[in-house]
């Protein structure tokens, strides 16, 4: 695999990264919706259920966060090294 095409693969799970921060992120808002419709039916253990999703979530958003703050420091020192510029990747985005 040439140094583009790593790039480029590298910049793909970049964008994956993205996805999963969103998709853990629209769990705790769910998890909040829930909560919040368990006040009007008052279901007795929903509550520590929730909490203890919320929290493992969140966890998980925080490493997920974490993840991405190394992999694009990464992604950066990729093409800062192999000299890659914007001017060669949109070229080859062009062709």
């Amino acid at each position: 695999m040439d140094k583009i095409e790593k790039f480029k693969t590298m910049e793909k799970i970049l964008r994956e990264i993205e996805d999963l921060k969103n998709s853990e992120t629209a769990v705790i808002k769910k998890i909040g919706q829930i909560e919040t419709e368990n006040m009007n039916v008052n279901v007795q253990g929903l509550d520590k259920s929730l909490n203890e999703i919320y929290d493992g979530v969140y966890q998980n958003l925080q490493h997920v966060e974490d993840l991405q703050t190394s992999f694009t420091e990464t992604v950066a020192d990729f093409k800062s090294k192999n000299n890659i510029t914007d001017e060669m990747l949109l070229e080859l985005r062009e062709a």
